[in-house]
Protein backbone atom coordinates (compact mmCIF):
# COMPACT_ATOMS: atom_id res chain seq x y z
CA UNK A 1 0.00 0.00 0.00
CA UNK A 2 1.53 3.19 -0.69
CA UNK A 3 1.95 5.09 2.17
CA UNK A 4 -0.29 8.59 1.29
CA UNK A 5 -3.01 5.95 1.19
CA UNK A 6 -1.96 4.16 4.10
CA UNK A 7 -2.31 7.60 6.27
CA UNK A 8 -5.98 8.10 4.92
CA UNK A 9 -7.08 4.90 5.10
CA UNK A 10 -5.92 5.04 9.06
CA UNK A 11 -7.13 8.65 9.62
CA UNK A 12 -10.16 7.58 8.31
CA UNK A 13 -10.99 4.77 10.73
CA UNK A 14 -9.15 7.22 13.51
CA UNK A 15 -11.86 9.97 12.70
CA UNK A 16 -15.15 7.62 12.33
CA UNK A 17 -14.14 5.61 15.52
CA UNK A 18 -13.26 8.55 17.84
CA UNK A 19 -15.73 11.14 16.53
CA UNK A 20 -17.99 8.06 15.95
CA UNK A 21 -18.19 7.68 20.08
CA UNK A 22 -18.47 11.58 20.47
CA UNK A 23 -21.63 11.06 18.23
CA UNK A 24 -22.62 7.92 20.36
CA UNK A 25 -22.88 9.67 23.54
CA UNK A 26 -23.93 13.19 22.54
CA UNK A 27 -26.72 12.44 19.91
CA UNK A 28 -30.21 11.69 21.17
CA UNK A 29 -31.89 8.39 21.33
CA UNK A 30 -28.87 6.24 21.05
CA UNK A 31 -27.95 3.39 23.29
CA UNK A 32 -24.63 5.46 24.52
CA UNK A 33 -26.56 8.55 24.95
CA UNK A 34 -24.87 10.16 28.37
CA UNK A 35 -22.14 7.38 28.86
CA UNK A 36 -19.75 10.56 30.04
CA UNK A 37 -16.17 11.63 29.05
CA UNK A 38 -14.71 8.39 30.17
CA UNK A 39 -16.61 6.54 27.12
CA UNK A 40 -15.23 9.02 25.24
CA UNK A 41 -11.77 8.97 26.35
CA UNK A 42 -11.49 5.53 25.63
CA UNK A 43 -13.16 5.28 22.04
CA UNK A 44 -10.32 8.21 21.31
CA UNK A 45 -7.89 5.88 22.44
CA UNK A 46 -9.03 2.45 20.60
CA UNK A 47 -9.83 4.90 17.70
CA UNK A 48 -5.97 5.69 17.61
CA UNK A 49 -4.95 2.30 17.79
CA UNK A 50 -7.55 1.15 15.21
CA UNK A 51 -6.07 3.65 12.79
CA UNK A 52 -2.37 3.43 13.45
CA UNK A 53 -2.50 -0.76 13.53
CA UNK A 54 -4.14 -0.49 9.57
CA UNK A 55 -1.43 2.04 8.81
CA UNK A 56 1.81 1.31 10.75
CA UNK A 57 3.42 -1.22 8.04
CA UNK A 58 2.76 1.04 5.51
CA UNK A 59 3.19 4.58 7.15
CA UNK A 60 4.95 4.04 10.04
CA UNK A 61 0.87 5.54 10.99
CA UNK A 62 1.22 9.13 11.66
CA UNK A 63 -2.17 10.19 10.96
CA UNK A 64 -1.64 13.33 12.66
CA UNK A 65 -0.14 16.78 11.03
CA UNK A 66 1.20 17.49 14.22
CA UNK A 67 3.36 13.93 14.13
CA UNK A 68 4.28 14.32 10.51
CA UNK A 69 6.06 18.23 11.63
CA UNK A 70 7.59 16.37 14.19
CA UNK A 71 8.90 13.54 12.19
CA UNK A 72 9.91 16.19 9.76
CA UNK A 73 12.14 18.11 12.16
CA UNK A 74 13.86 15.02 13.83
CA UNK A 75 14.56 13.30 10.21
CA UNK A 76 16.48 14.55 7.79
CA UNK A 77 15.78 11.65 5.46
CA UNK A 78 12.00 12.40 5.74
CA UNK A 79 11.15 14.91 3.43
CA UNK A 80 8.96 18.49 2.68
CA UNK A 81 7.55 16.99 -0.13
CA UNK A 82 7.01 13.46 2.15
CA UNK A 83 5.42 15.65 4.81
CA UNK A 84 2.97 17.24 2.34
CA UNK A 85 1.50 14.33 1.16
CA UNK A 86 0.97 13.03 4.41
CA UNK A 87 -0.88 15.84 5.84
CA UNK A 88 -3.03 15.82 2.53
CA UNK A 89 -4.11 12.38 2.77
CA UNK A 90 -4.76 13.00 6.91
CA UNK A 91 -6.82 15.70 5.69
CA UNK A 92 -8.31 13.78 3.29
CA UNK A 93 -9.40 11.00 5.49
CA UNK A 94 -9.89 13.19 8.27
CA UNK A 95 -13.00 14.65 6.14
CA UNK A 96 -13.83 10.78 4.95
CA UNK A 97 -14.39 9.83 8.30
CA UNK A 98 -16.22 12.46 9.62
CA UNK A 99 -18.69 12.24 6.47
CA UNK A 100 -19.05 8.54 7.15
CA UNK A 101 -19.85 9.35 11.18
CA UNK A 102 -22.56 12.04 9.70
CA UNK A 103 -24.48 9.39 7.34
CA UNK A 104 -24.00 6.57 10.36
CA UNK A 105 -25.86 8.46 12.74
CA UNK A 106 -27.93 10.94 10.52
CA UNK A 107 -31.49 10.38 11.76
CA UNK A 108 -29.89 10.82 15.63
CA UNK A 109 -28.34 14.06 13.57
CA UNK A 110 -32.03 15.36 13.29
CA UNK A 111 -33.71 14.40 16.41
CA UNK A 112 -30.54 16.77 17.58
CA UNK A 113 -31.55 19.58 15.49
CA UNK A 114 -32.19 22.03 18.77
CA UNK A 115 -28.71 21.18 19.60
CA UNK A 116 -25.81 23.04 17.26
CA UNK A 117 -23.25 22.65 19.32
CA UNK A 118 -23.74 19.27 20.68
CA UNK A 119 -24.31 18.50 16.79
CA UNK A 120 -21.26 20.64 16.00
CA UNK A 121 -18.94 18.87 19.04
CA UNK A 122 -19.40 15.37 16.77
CA UNK A 123 -17.40 17.14 14.34
CA UNK A 124 -14.42 19.03 15.75
CA UNK A 125 -13.41 20.72 19.03
CA UNK A 126 -14.46 23.75 21.36
CA UNK A 127 -12.89 25.43 24.88
CA UNK A 128 -15.39 24.68 27.86
CA UNK A 129 -14.21 28.45 28.76
CA UNK A 130 -13.95 30.78 26.22
CA UNK A 131 -10.26 32.35 26.64
CA UNK A 132 -8.59 31.30 23.38
CA UNK A 133 -5.01 31.56 24.90
CA UNK A 134 -5.56 29.39 27.66
CA UNK A 135 -7.16 26.87 24.64
CA UNK A 136 -4.03 27.52 22.85
CA UNK A 137 -1.66 26.56 25.35
CA UNK A 138 -3.69 23.61 26.36
CA UNK A 139 -3.66 21.89 23.26
CA UNK A 140 0.22 23.09 22.90
CA UNK A 141 0.92 21.03 26.52
CA UNK A 142 -1.49 18.31 25.23
CA UNK A 143 0.03 17.56 22.07
CA UNK A 144 3.84 17.80 23.49
CA UNK A 145 2.73 15.26 25.74
CA UNK A 146 1.67 13.04 22.88
CA UNK A 147 4.59 13.19 21.46
CA UNK A 148 7.01 13.64 23.15
CA UNK A 149 6.59 10.01 24.86
CA UNK A 150 6.21 9.01 21.24
CA UNK A 151 9.76 9.66 20.67
CA UNK A 152 10.57 8.24 23.87
CA UNK A 153 9.15 4.86 23.69
CA UNK A 154 11.35 2.20 23.63
CA UNK A 155 10.36 -1.09 21.00
CA UNK A 156 10.27 -4.52 23.13
CA UNK A 157 13.08 -7.01 22.80
CA UNK A 158 15.33 -9.28 23.88
CA UNK A 159 18.19 -8.72 26.41
CA UNK A 160 21.45 -10.93 25.45
CA UNK A 161 22.96 -10.10 28.80
CA UNK A 162 24.92 -6.95 30.80
CA UNK A 163 27.16 -6.84 28.39
CA UNK A 164 26.12 -4.68 25.67
CA UNK A 165 25.71 -5.58 21.78
CA UNK A 166 24.65 -3.87 19.12
CA UNK A 167 22.13 -6.14 17.26
CA UNK A 168 20.16 -7.42 20.63
CA UNK A 169 17.15 -8.89 18.87
CA UNK A 170 13.73 -7.05 18.91
CA UNK A 171 10.72 -8.45 19.81
CA UNK A 172 8.00 -8.57 16.88
CA UNK A 173 4.16 -7.90 18.65
CA UNK A 174 2.42 -7.31 15.22
CA UNK A 175 -0.48 -4.82 16.34
CA UNK A 176 -0.43 -5.15 19.86
CA UNK A 177 2.87 -3.25 19.61
CA UNK A 178 0.74 -0.11 18.94
CA UNK A 179 -1.13 -0.49 22.00
CA UNK A 180 0.99 1.72 24.22
CA UNK A 181 0.19 4.70 21.99
CA UNK A 182 -3.51 4.37 22.18
CA UNK A 183 -2.85 4.13 25.98
CA UNK A 184 -1.25 7.53 25.43
CA UNK A 185 -4.34 9.05 24.11
CA UNK A 186 -6.62 7.51 26.55
CA UNK A 187 -4.58 9.07 29.34
CA UNK A 188 -4.47 12.40 27.53
CA UNK A 189 -8.07 12.38 27.45
CA UNK A 190 -8.46 11.78 30.85
CA UNK A 191 -6.29 13.84 32.24
CA UNK A 192 -6.05 16.67 29.77
CA UNK A 193 -9.30 16.27 27.76
CA UNK A 194 -11.35 18.55 29.54
CA UNK A 195 -10.71 22.01 28.79
CA UNK A 196 -10.64 22.18 24.75
CA UNK A 197 -11.77 18.25 23.62
CA UNK A 198 -8.02 17.80 23.06
CA UNK A 199 -7.77 18.03 19.10
CA UNK A 200 -4.00 16.98 19.77
CA UNK A 201 -4.14 16.85 15.93
CA UNK A 202 -4.93 19.09 13.15
CA UNK A 203 -6.24 16.81 10.53
CA UNK A 204 -8.83 15.17 13.43
CA UNK A 205 -10.41 19.10 14.28
CA UNK A 206 -9.94 20.90 10.85
CA UNK A 207 -11.09 18.41 8.38
CA UNK A 208 -14.59 17.30 10.32
CA UNK A 209 -15.05 20.95 10.88
CA UNK A 210 -14.77 21.67 7.11
CA UNK A 211 -17.39 18.51 6.56
CA UNK A 212 -19.82 20.44 9.11
CA UNK A 213 -19.73 23.40 7.05
CA UNK A 214 -20.64 21.62 3.71
CA UNK A 215 -23.31 19.60 5.04
CA UNK A 216 -26.73 20.79 5.61
CA UNK A 217 -27.90 19.67 8.83
CA UNK A 218 -30.42 20.81 9.95
CA UNK A 219 -30.20 22.97 13.21
CA UNK A 220 -26.64 23.64 12.52
CA UNK A 221 -25.15 27.10 13.82
CA UNK A 222 -21.93 28.11 12.79
CA UNK A 223 -18.75 26.31 12.48
CA UNK A 224 -16.75 28.56 14.77
CA UNK A 225 -14.10 29.58 12.67
CA UNK A 226 -12.85 31.95 15.33
CA UNK A 227 -11.65 29.13 17.44
CA UNK A 228 -10.84 26.98 14.51
CA UNK A 229 -7.08 28.70 14.30
CA UNK A 230 -5.94 26.81 18.35
CA UNK A 231 -6.30 22.93 17.24
CA UNK A 232 -3.89 23.87 14.26
CA UNK A 233 -1.47 25.76 16.09
CA UNK A 234 -1.41 24.66 19.48
CA UNK A 235 -0.65 21.00 18.15
CA UNK A 236 1.92 22.31 15.86
CA UNK A 237 3.51 24.23 18.44
CA UNK A 238 3.68 21.43 20.78
CA UNK A 239 4.93 19.14 18.02
CA UNK A 240 7.98 21.53 17.58
CA UNK A 241 8.61 21.71 21.45
CA UNK A 242 8.66 18.00 21.47
CA UNK A 243 10.88 17.88 18.12
CA UNK A 244 13.09 20.17 20.29
CA UNK A 245 13.26 18.57 23.25
CA UNK A 246 13.87 15.32 22.22
CA UNK A 247 16.92 16.45 20.08
CA UNK A 248 18.33 18.24 23.46
CA UNK A 249 17.72 14.88 25.50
Amino acid sequence: MHPYVAELIGTMFLVLFGNGVVANVVLPKTSGNDGGWIVIAAGWGIAVFIGAFCSSEFSGAHLNPAVTFAMYLADDSFGLVDGGGYIVAQMLGAMAGALLVYVFYREHFRQASDDADGMRACFCTAPQIRKLPQAFLCETIGTFALILPIFLMVAPGFSSGPEPVDSDPVLGLGSIGLLPVGLLVFGIGLSLGGTTGYAINPARDLGPRLIHALLPIKGKQGNDWQYAWVPVLGPLTGAALAALVNAFL
